[in-house]
This record gives structure tokens, C-alpha cells and sequence, in this order.
């Protein structure tokens, strides 16, 4: 009954905030079925928060996307990755709705977009219509579900953003799916800080195992600690209608019922979004793939979600006998919440086990740029591109260069050039720096040309090599073949595919005119509608041409007949 109470409050509490900080009933649902979260606000991504809300569609594509406020198109992108096909609605309030990877616009959105893109003979391509241009109302129909872009599956990504383009956490606003569970705690990790810390004889970073007790709350394990320690969570929310594993809204810590550090998911600019990998222990995410959010500050992590701190969150623990209680709680925006205790004894041990101390030539400092040459690699480090000093592991032999391993956070990218002058100038232009991945494969990462060096920026640790890239891209027709009529299909496609660099450009023709193509690089796929009416009664002559990312191109040429 206690505990119903508590959360009860909680609800009314964040209601109340939500309320007095956020306008309610201005915004509604992007979709006319009902609201489940595939993802939420703040949701911990690779190298970003995520900025919005993902809203399913039910597994299916071309629902209908609804203008969730009266207000103008401000704004239009199609781009191949990203947020694919995505559209913006700028409100009289100041604030700018968003809506990504869409299958096609509403058909007079759809037609200013075509004429763009024939007007710039590109598919991809950024818009900012007037006010007066494509004003909408609440509900109006704006565009179709799809899956473009950088989309694991149908969804619609909808955020609200405010004057600045900060995004804001939407569920504030009252976009709302059915909640009744408690986020979910899944790992917990304390670190010793400094040398002169100390949890269980250890100066290394540890798991704690913790159970839930019979009045709702977690228990850890109790731990003997000495000097300043931090803790790190690993936790995600779930709502009633699907178990995607989402952000959390809020994470309070005490120590002793004093406050020590609050964490709130309400807003962030996206200037700030990549210091996540600051905040979340990387080596553990990359190592291991389980990611645990620090609950507490170090140094260069300047991020917005932080409303309260002590002592960045570090707990100073050195009244040797005493005990103390560390809690963690974790909040969801309709007051569901995860209460987890850690009891600890203060005591001063004999250290058994110590902290691995790294030592290479390669020193890195945070705040200073540095420029290595190791072999015939030069590396550029600019100022910020880590968030702490390291000594890194960097070594060559002849065109391969081991940077140290992906277990650092890279901040700002960093810049690797190979000197190619003892190459012919007509294998120059076919070099490129690539990252060895698990299979020993190369991926590609830059080609760029600068005198006698093979350039690539960079922004993660890991094994680079230089390739040799002289295969063309291929081109397959799915749906006819030179000299075949074809007056019955909608849609023509062609699977473009490049085995080492990847795909950098294409362009397609019908009788010398640019034809549009949408490229889905997820499968590959280009395809051209006949609805854009460039085709001609009878003969057509179709050219597509495709180019790699070091230059190596493919033609494809053939006639169609259609009545």
C-alpha cells in the first residue's frame, strides 16, 4: 500500500513538471492507431542519444502520418541514410515537429518534392518551402509510414524540437503509450577512482550482484570500500504494449538519503549527443556489448541532463568502521520506478589486486593536439578528441597501422595519411584507407588524395590498412532485359552492389533526361517510378551509371518498349 502511494505521488509529481514546463494537449499523435514505443527519448544509441520517439506501424509501411500541430513544411529532407525520407512542421508556439523515415510524402508534398529533385537531378536532396508554401492543419495528412533511411524495421521517428532545435522529450507534451511496468535493472559496476581507492582489496572496476527483495526493492551485495568510488547502471524502461528495451526518464542517487546526483531525459542539443560515449562505460559496451550509464561526472563531460550533482556523484568514503547506504533510483515519466541499495562498509584493506598501468611513446593529452609518424602513417590527433590522457598502443608494419584498440572513446575525428609516393599514379587514384574488421575485411573509410598521401578521418581506435580497390560496382536489371516491352510494370529496379569501397554515386537516364532513382541502401535497391511520365511510346533508351568510392565505374544500357 506504501509503495502505491509513493508511486502514485510520483505520477501527480511529474505530471504537475510536465504541466508547468511543457503546453499540453497542443500536440498529437503522429498515427491513427494506437501509441507503442519501438524507442524513447534519450535512449542510449551508438555514439548519440536518441533524439525522438519511435512510434510503430504495426510491422507495416504506408500508414498515414498525421500533422501532429497546425503550422507550415519548414523544412524537407531525402537522404539515403539518416533519418531517410523525414519532413518538419514549424508551429506558431515555437516549436517544430519531426517526422522520419517515410515512405512518400502526402501527393502535393510529394509533387514540390519530385520537381525539386528533377530541378537538381538528385535524390537526395534538402528543402526549406516559405510559410505561405505548405501551410497544414492538426490532422492534416502529411506523409505515409515507411522504412527509409537508417531504420531497422517500419516505424515512424517523431520528435518535438524547440526554437533553438534542441530536442525535447515528447512524453512531456502528453504523447503518451499505456505504462504500468517498472524499469528494469539489469548491471551494476563500482570503480575506484583514485589510486588511493579501494572496493573489496581492488583497485579494478567490478560487477555487483543484487536481488530483489520481498517489499519491491533491489539489494546488492554489501562491499567493502575505501577512498572515492563511482557506480555505474545498466537499465532501460519497457512500456505495457512491447518489450523494446527503451531510455529511462530520471536517476536519482543518495548516499545516506543525501542527494548526490540527478539525471533527467527532458532535453539535449545535438551539439552534445556524441559526449554519451563519455558518460556510458565504453570499453565495457565495446568489450562486452552491455552498456552501464556512470553515475557520476568526469572530467570533459559537459552534458545538460545532469540538473544535480555533489561532488560530481563520486562518493568520498573515509570514516574507516562506519557503514553507509548508496541508492539508486530510477524513474519513468508516468512515475513507474526501480529502487536499488547498496550497503557499504568503509574500510581501509590491504590492496590485493592493482590497477593496470598502460606506458607507451605515444602519449595522448586531452586539452593538446598531437601529430605521430609511425612508418610511413602520419597521425593528426586534434585538441578534444579524447576525453582523457592515454598512452596508446600504436604501431605499423609497411600499410597496416594498429591504433591502439576500440575500447577508448573518440571524440573528434581523427585524421591518417599514407605516404603513396612510391605507387604509379594510376594505382594512386584507386587506394583507400580502410578499418580491419572481426572478419579481416576492410571497410571502407577515405580515399582522398593530398599530394603523395591517401587520407581518411577517423572516429574510433582500431587496425587500418591500405587497399587497392579496381573492381567495378554490378549492376543486375531485376525486371527486364534489353529489347523487352514492359508497358504493365509501375516500377523498374536494379540491385547495385561494390564489394570493396561501396557505392558513391549514381545517375540514371531515359532518352538522355535525368530519370529519378530511389536508392534503399539497405537492400541495395534502386528504382525508378513511370509515374514521373519521362518515358516515351515505344522505344526508350535507359543508361545507368554507377560509381564506387575510389572512381571505378559501371554502365548499364539497354532498351525498353512500353504502349
Amino acid at each position: 500500500m506504501k509503495k502505491r502511494i509513493t508511486l502514485l505521488l510520483l505520477t501527480i509529481s511529474f505530471a504537475l513538471k510536465a504541466q508547468s514546463d511543457f503546453p499540453q494537449n497542443e500536440f498529437i499523435p503522429p498515427l491513427r492507431i494506437p501509441t507503442v514505443f519501438a524507442g524513447t527519448f534519450g535512449e542510449l544509441r551508438s555514439n548519440h542519444f536518441h533524439s525522438g520517439l519511435d512510434i510503430k506501424t504495426q510491422q507495416r509501411t504506408g500508414l498515414d502520418v498525421l500533422a501532429s500541430a497546425t503550422g507550415y513544411v519548414s523544412r524537407i529532407k531525402v537522404s539515403h541514410y539518416g533519418y531517410g525520407k523525414a519532413l518538419y512542421i514549424t508551429h506558431p508556439n515555437g516549436y517544430t515537429t519531426v517526422y522520419g523515415h517515410l515512405n512518400a510524402y502526402e501527393p502535393t508534398i510529394e509533387e514540390y518534392v519530385k520537381a525539386k529533385q528533377y530541378e537538381a537531378e538528385s535524390y537526395e536532396i534538402e528543402l526549406f518551402p516559405n510559410p505561405d508554401e505548405l501551410p497544414v492543419t492538426q490532422g492534416d495528412l502529411v506523409a505515409y509510414s515507411g522504412n527509409t533511411g537508417g531504420s531497422g524495421g517500419p516505424h515512424v521517428h517523431f520528435e518535438i524540437r524547440d526554437k533553438n532545435e534542441r530536442p525535447l522529450n515528447a512524453q512531456l507534451f502528453g504523447i503518451q503509450a499505456p505504462d504500468h511496468r517498472d524499469p528494469l535493472l539489469k548491471d551494476l559496476v563500482v570503480y575506484p577512482i583514485s589510486d588511493s581507492s579501494q572496493v573489496n582489496q581492488s583497485q579494478k572496476q567490478q560487477r555487483l550482484r543484487f536481488a530483489k527483495q520481498p517489499d519491491g526493492t533491489f539489494l546488492s551485495e554489501k562491499i567493502n570500500a575505501y577512498g572515492p568510488i563511482g557506480f555505474a547502471l545498466g537499465t532501460v524502461d519497457q512500456q505495457d504494449g512491447a518489450n523494446n528495451n527503451n531510455g529511462i526518464y530520471k536517476i536519482e542517487t543518495t548516499l545516506n538519503g543525501e542527494k548526490t546526483l540527478e539525471v533527467e531525459m527532458d532535453k539535449f542539443s545535438f551539439a552534445e549527443t556524441r559526449y554519451l560515449n563519455r558518460m556510458i562505460d565504453y570499453a565495457l559496451f565495446e568489450g562486452e556489448r552491455d552498456r552501464v550509464q556512470k553515475l557520476f561526472i568526469e572530467r570533459n563531460n559537459p552534458l545538460s541532463i545532469y540538473k544535480f550533482e555533489k561532488n560530481k556523484g563520486v562518493l568520498n568514503l573515509t570514516q574507516t568502521g562506519n557503514s553507509s547506504i548508496y541508492t539508486i533510483t530510477v524513474s519513468d515519466i508516468q512515475g513507474n520506478t526501480s529502487k536499488l541499495v547498496v550497503p557499504i562498509n568503509i574500510k581501509k584493506d590491504t590492496i590485493l589486486t592493482t590497477k593496470n598501468k598502460k606506458t607507451s611513446p605515444y602519449f595522448v593529452q586531452a586539452d593538446a593536439s598531437q601529430n605521430f609518424e609511425v612508418g610511413d602513417w602520419d597521425i593528426f590527433i586534434p585538441e578534444g578528441s579524447f576525453y582523457d590522457d592515454y598512452s596508446l598502443d600504436i604501431s605499423a608494419n609497411t600499410d597496416a597501422l594498429h591504433l591502439d584498440e576500440d575500447l577508448i572513446p573518440v571524440h573528434k575525428y581523427i585524421r591518417l595519411a599514407y605516404d603513396v609516393s612510391d605507387f604509379q599514379s594510376q594505382d594512386r587514384e584507386k587506394l583507400y584507407i580502410g578499418r580491419v574488421n572481426y572478419k579481416g575485411l576492410l571497410r571502407f573509410e577515405g580515399a582522398r588524395l593530398e599530394d603523395d598521401h591517401i587520407t581518411a578521418t577517423v572516429n574510433a581506435l582500431g587496425d587500418f590498412k591500405l587497399g587497392l580497390d579496381t573492381k567495378p560496382p554490378k549492376i543486375q536489371s531485376l525486371d527486364f532485359t534489353d529489347g523487352k516491352w514492359i508497358s504493365s510494370l509501375n516500377t523498374i529496379s536494379f540491385k547495385i552492389t561494390d564489394q570493396d569501397t561501396g557505392i558513391k554515386s549514381y545517375r540514371a537516364t531515359i532518352n538522355g533526361e535525368f530519370a529519378l532513382m530511389e536508392y534503399e541502401y539497405k537492400k541495395n535497391l534502386l528504382t525508378y517510378n513511370f509515374e514521373d511520365d519521362i518515358s516515351s511510346s515505344g522505344a526508350n533508351a535507359f543508361k545507368l551509371i554507377v560509381i564506387d568510392n575510389v572512381g571505378n565505374s559501371t554502365t548499364f544500357e539497354a532498351t525498353f518498349y512500353r504502349k
